[in-house]
């Protein structure tokens, strides 16, 4: 019954990024007058005039747009991808200092030059795919400096791991927080999984002994200190010193690290760690159960020291949730990941998707009222997530149909 379901589930995640998610962000995001791509774009699709430009939202549109080109090479996805990598290169990359800018003004200018190496990891993988979708040298190039920027500015020599935030010329910061819900702590879950996943696509193009090591040094960072063995679930805060400082768990990191886990163990090709990481991941994918409600959706976070749920469910954790129920069915054979995988398009095809303005809600409450305050395109707001989580679906259920005939 799985596989059947399986192969229906295909079609219809081909039609959700193609015909809604793709188009949508074609349609209503590029800013024509100014180059690059509107800041802040409202749940009814109005621009919000004024509103700075991320160095994320660009960085993740260029990948969304170069993974598209690569797989289904349409010249409306190429064009799109042309166009966020040069504004990317013509604005945010930072000549003089390196790395690249925070945010911009509507009209290019800097508004905030701080070094968010989140920021710059988002960069990293987005001129990979880049890379790999067009073969420009100069993508791969524009990459491992990036990458050298954040090993000779961010990493910490003496203690391991990166530090989460810099000024312009690479000086320390008082406040380090990637956005205002986050704690003010020099080392954070968030920037080290996607160094991780930064890291790991640029192996792909750049097999070179510096990127290979430090990407080894991450997958290890991850076993040793940001999963806790004991609970299954990320730890997300640390000082300096690696001393542990919140407790919260996040359903929507949890599963998404269980999966990015692996796949930077597998493009490694170290075996004792896609060994490790293997069994990691269905471990984590089944404690992640705990999360999802009974309609099939992911809650956002739990709070152990007040015990208290966060039962909303914003639209990425239930895109990383299909993708890592059903990486864990790949590695286990266990049917049950399989059908969590569906249940979680299921919810995402008849909550999150938005029939009427297009594209995915930010996100709905329990009683699945959605969230039409927040942006529909914005500083967190991009199409990474769901486009990534359809594309990863077609392609993990075509390898599984060739793997059993």
């Amino acid at each position: 019954m799985i596989a059947g379901r399986l192969e229906d589930l295909k079609k219809e995640l081909e039609n959700e990024v193609r015909g809604n998610i793709l188009p949508w962000w074609m349609e209503h995001t590029p800013d024509h007058k100014r180059g690059g791509f509107h800041g802040h774009i409202t749940h009814m699709n109005r621009v919000v005039e004024g509103a700075g430009r991320g160095a994320v939202l660009h960085a993740r549109i260029l990948w969304t747009f170069s993974a598209a080109y690569r797989v289904y090479r349409a010249k409306e996805y190429l064009v799109m991808a042309q166009r966020a990598y040069e504004y990317l290169m013509d604005r945010f990359v930072d000549r003089d200092y390196g790395g690249v800018y925070w945010e911009l003004d509507p009209d290019g200018a800097v508004r905030n030059p701080r070094k968010q190496i989140y920021a710059v990891a988002f960069a990293i993988y987005a001129l990979a795919e880049y890379r790999m979708a067009t073969g420009d040298e100069k993508a791969m190039q524009a990459a491992a400096r990036l990458f050298r920027d954040i090993e000779s500015h961010a990493f910490d020599t003496g203690r391991n791991g990166y530090v989460d935030a810099l000024s312009r010329e690479w000086d320390p910061v008082e406040d380090l927080r990637l956005s205002e819900k986050d704690q003010n702590e020099s080392k954070t879950m968030n920037t080290h999984l996607h160094l991780l996943e930064a890291y790991t696509h640029l192996i792909r193009i750049w097999k070179e002994e510096a990127p290979e090591k430090a990407l080894r040094n991450l997958i290890m960072l991850f076993l040793d200190r940001f999963v806790d063995r004991s609970s299954l679930h990320l730890n997300l805060f640390f000082d300096d010193d690696w001393n542990l400082r919140s407790s919260l768990v996040s359903y929507g990191h949890d599963i998404e690290c269980s999966w990015l886990l692996y796949e930077a163990a597998e493009v490694l090709g170290n075996g004792d760690l896609i060994n490790e990481t293997g069994k990691l991941a269905v471990e984590m994918a089944r404690e992640n159960f705990s999360g999802m409600d009974s309609d099939g959706g992911l809650f956002y976070e739990y709070d152990p020291e007040e015990g208290r749920t966060d039962t909303d469910k914003h639209w990425w954790p239930q895109a990383e949730a299909m993708v890592g129920y059903f990486n864990a069915y790949q590695l286990s054979g266990e049917e049950e990941f399989a059908i969590r995988s569906v249940q979680s398009w299921e919810f995402i095809r008849t909550r999150i998707v938005d029939r009427k303005f297009g594209e995915w809600y930010w996100g709905v409450n329990r009683e699945g009222i959605p969230k039409t305050t927040n942006e529909k395109a914005g500083f967190w707001k991009c199409p990474y997530h769901n486009a990534r989580a359809c594309m990863e679906m077609i392609r993990r259920i075509s390898e599984s149909e060739q793997h059993e005939t």
